[in-house]
């Protein structure tokens, strides 16, 4: 008898045990009115676990490494990145156990590995009980896959749910049933591969955009003023009137270098740290001033720089917590890369991290890359722990494309910087030369890696100004640094409060916006405001001349106003710089055509990248030309297969 309510104690003791850690150590408290109902959800957990099991201690530390995982790993995500762990996370799981080191790898594959191993070693169907525990099983993931809106919709409806706010849904559900309702969810949420009536509609609707003017009645040819004529930030001057093309121009090749800044960031905003002295480079600021200090409108914070990727490359919004390379790009798409190789360009990609981290091989493939130098690739002469410098990574690739280079074959050099990733360390040749008074560790550590990076950025900007100087350069950040559990360093200075709940419309345009240059030549820095990454790849082509259809068509702005989609939520910036947040119905005017625009670039999205691309644009590339014969021109393979 005392066996059989062995289950009901292991849930009791574990659940006060592991709430208190996670309302102490996390600050993370589900309610209180809710925990009756997680709890009932934990404890039947516990009885199919109990009736599967052979031997009773293991069951125990299943049980505890289960839970554990449930509310102290959920605990630890939104800690950091202000939301719990979501279905999406399970195939990010993999690159989470790549750039974890140390006691860090350990603490998360030890328990994912117990729990695995255990539940094979432990399984026994010697008993009734165990029958109709696998029944419920059964039946239970059934229903989650097949009819999940069995579950979710009389339970949201007693509940509640927020689409934009996962935090909250956690803290109102508990750790079990929000795991089992968002696991219901994705699968009632899966993207679905329209057919071609479906996604010919949605293209139309956004073509029907671009031909009305995708930038207001402005000019794309004249990028720099047509871009702020439509929507000037509130830091820059008057909108510049736009000049009036009356001939398409010829394409003209030109040299484009574009580099991913790993967590890059201004850390004067932290005004309460007391940064001395001031972190960004001096000739970086005054560059960034000249440009009117512009900024890119990411679509991640603190981590995923993936979807960073996509969207510089690609042209299209990322709206879902997911890795979009993981498994939202099956397809060969046209993206830059694809485009410009088709044009004769030499496409290489360069990032010094193992080559399969974020399926980078595979994706990066499928965009159009020639070549792509991962981590091996690389001379590892100056590394600050496991990070490559980006002196080194800069110096070195300039390296490798310079016989392209004098050889006047067009280059798109498309770099990913790996110093600046979280915890920041500094190698022995870096000595902290910035100091803070702030409490958050983070923030002194972010500080001294950012008056590094922003120096070494500068040196490679000038080199490539000297060697090339009608080259495009583009660099930003892909996502803000993290600064703290919660948020702590950027509530230390009352930047962003600890809940995203809390968020002003402006806050939101802050959590995801970071510096970005755009250095059109020898006509040098473009004042384009705040730009939404996905964006990028059009403005690029105009300045190259690019005439003809490409996917980046779809994707051309609402007049007056840029759109940066969230997972859950998106918010406009209109033309007088105002921010208007669309969280939930009922919308405003702006809003609701925001709306009808995302969910028709989610149709085309989904036929481009996971579909029979029923909207791939025609054309004709040009001819190939012939591979040069010097040896180093000759684009490397793609490294192996995943």
């Amino acid at each position: 008898m005392l066996l059989k309510l062995l289950p009901l104690l292991s849930t009791t003791l574990l659940y006060a045990l592991y709430y208190l850690i996670s309302t102490l150590k996390f600050d993370v408290q589900i309610l209180p009115a809710s925990v009756p109902y997680d709890y009932l959800v934990q404890l039947v957990v516990a009885y199919i676990l109990y009736a599967l099991s052979r031997k009773v201690w293991i069951f125990l530390v299943i049980h505890a490494l289960l839970m554990g995982l449930l509310y102290i790993g959920n605990a630890v995500k939104i800690s950091f990145f202000g939301g719990p762990i979501m279905p999406d996370d399970v195939f990010a799981l993999q690159s989470l156990l790549l750039i974890l080191d140390g006691w860090r790898f350990f603490a998360a594959a030890i328990p994912l590995a117990a729990i695995a191993s255990l539940l094979l070693f432990n399984f026994s169907m010697r008993h009734w009980s165990a029958y109709l525990a696998s029944l419920m099983t059964i039946l239970l993931g059934i229903t989650v896959v097949y009819k999940p809106a069995t579950l979710l919709t009389p339970i949201d409806a007693y509940f509640g749910n927020s689409v934009w706010d996962q935090r909250s849904n956690y803290l109102w559900r508990g750790a079990t049933l929000y795991t089992l309702l968002e696991t219901a969810r994705y699968f009632a949420a899966a993207d679905v591969v329209p057919d071609t009536d479906m996604a010919q509609e949605a293209a139309d609707n956004l073509l029907s955009v671009g031909r009305t003017g995708s930038l207001g009645n402005c000019s794309m040819r004249d990028s720099s003023s047509c871009i702020q004529a439509v929507v000037p930030d509130t830091t820059l001057p008057l909108p510049i009137a736009p000049k009036k093309e009356t001939t398409a121009k010829e394409f003209t090749p030109r040299n484009v270098h574009i580099v991913l800044l790993e967590s890059f960031w201004d850390p004067n905003a932290l005004k309460k740290a007391k940064l001395k002295p001031n972190p960004l480079a001096p000739d970086f600021r005054d560059l960034w001033k000249s440009a009117g200090y512009s900024h890119a409108l990411d679509p991640v914070f603190g981590g995923f720089t993936a979807n960073s990727e996509f969207e510089v490359l690609c042209g299209f919004p990322v709206v879902k917590n997911t890795v979009k390379f993981e498994r939202q790009l099956l397809n060969d798409v046209p993206c830059l890369p694809h485009l410009l190789a088709d044009k004769g360009y030499r496409t290489i990609a360069s990032h010094p991290n193992v080559p399969v981290f974020w399926n980078r091989v595979n994706a990066y493939r499928r965009m159009g890359f020639q070549t792509y130098w991962s981590l091996e690739d690389f001379v590892k002469d100056d590394m600050n722990r496991e990070f490559m410098s980006d002196s080194t990574l800069y110096r070195q690739v300039l390296e490798k494309i310079s016989t392209s280079v004098n050889a006047k074959q067009p280059v798109l050099d498309y770099i990913v910087t790996y110093f600046g990733h979280w915890n920041y360390p500094l190698s022995a040749s870096r000595p902290s030369k910035v100091t803070s008074s702030s409490k958050v560790d983070e923030v002194t550590a972010y500080a001294n890696t950012i008056y590094y990076k922003s120096r070494e950025l500068m040196i490679f900007i000038k080199e490539v100004r000297k060697r090339d100087p009608e080259g495009i350069i583009v660099v930003f950040g892909d996502h803000l640094p993290f600064l703290g559990e919660n948020f702590a360093g950027y509530v230390e200075s009352g930047v962003l409060p600890t809940n995203r709940s809390e968020f002003t419309p402006t806050m939101f345009k802050t959590y995801v916006s970071t510096p970005m240059l755009i250095i059109d030549g020898k006509r040098g820095p473009i004042k384009f405001g705040s730009l939404p990454l996905y964006q990028v790849p059009k403005l690029l082509l105009d300045l190259l001349n690019f005439n003809e259809p490409s996917i980046m068509d779809y994707t051309s702005p609402l007049p007056n106003m840029r759109v940066r989609p969230l997972p859950g939520l998106h918010f406009n910036l209109l033309a007088d710089g105002t921010v208007d947040m669309c969280k939930e119905p009922p919308y405003s005017e702006t809003c609701q055509l925001s709306s009808r625009w995302l969910k028709n670039i989610s149709i085309v999205s989904n036929d481009l990248f996971i579909g029979r691309q029923f909207t791939r644009p025609k054309y004709r590339p040009e001819k190939q030309p012939e591979p040069l014969s010097t040896e180093a021109l000759i684009p490397q393979a793609i490294h192996g297969e995943e």
